[in-house]
């Protein structure tokens, strides 16, 4: 936003409904999830309940990205460093990196190492055991509940500045719409940004990550 490369959107704010309250012109969200470590039930008994326990327990594989290369990285390192305090951040990521698989260079690849098996724990999105029931029909995955709370990833849309075309507001406000919103959940496996019914696993989803209170990423 900085760059003054974006310009304001007229878009009726209002209809969003999200974990946090959004007053950002300029960015429209149009679909949020929050990063999670995802792990296979039938094989991880006794799932971390605190990204602490994750980081100290040397018996779980973990498999993560890289902050320099992917976004879900990022939300990874904000996360680690939201939690412990400066002086002990560093000693924390040398105790995850004794247990850590890989660190691969984006999701795709971590992702398809942990359903290959090479680690107990993938950091992705709470949504992902949801696109495993609904597109595979298993209910095996699951999502990891950490005591410390997560990082959201609101993904957003925006209009190039110097581009007074009013088409690019009705199609920001299209974004938000019921119709669109009950295509873009299932294609992105995300969570809608407008209130109303969308589909049974991502609405309970989404009610639940309502009653949560996300880690305040600009505290960090």
């Amino acid at each position: 936003e900085k760059t003054g490369l974006f310009a304001k959107n007229n878009v009726d704010l209002t209809v969003l409904s999200l974990p946090i309250k959004w007053e950002n012109q300029t960015f429209l969200p149009y679909d949020f999830g929050q990063y999670a470590f995802i792990y296979d039930k039938t094989k991880l008994k006794n799932p971390p309940k605190s990204l602490r326990e994750l980081v100290d327990r040397e018996d779980l594989k973990v498999i993560y990205q890289d902050p320099r290369t992917s976004s879900v990285g990022r939300g990874l390192l904000v996360w680690v460093n939201s939690v412990y305090p400066p002086d002990q951040v560093m000693q924390a990521w040398q105790k995850l990196a004794s247990h850590t698989v890989t660190v691969g260079k984006g999701w795709t690849e971590t992702y398809g190492a942990f359903l290959k098996g090479e680690a107990d724990l993938v950091l992705s999105y709470n949504t992902s055991p949801i696109y495993h029931l609904l597109n595979e029909g298993k209910d095996n995955y699951a999502t990891t509940e950490l005591a410390e709370g997560g990082v959201l990833q609101i993904e957003t849309a925006a209009k190039i500045v110097e581009r007074d075309n009013i088409c690019a507001d009705l199609f920001l406000q299209f974004l938000i719409s019921p119709q669109a919103q009950k295509a873009i959940v299932p294609k992105n496996v995300m969570l809608s940004v407008i209130s109303g019914e969308i589909e049974p696993h991502f609405d309970a989803l989404k009610t639940k990550q309502l009653k949560t209170n996300p880690i305040d990423t600009l505290s960090v």
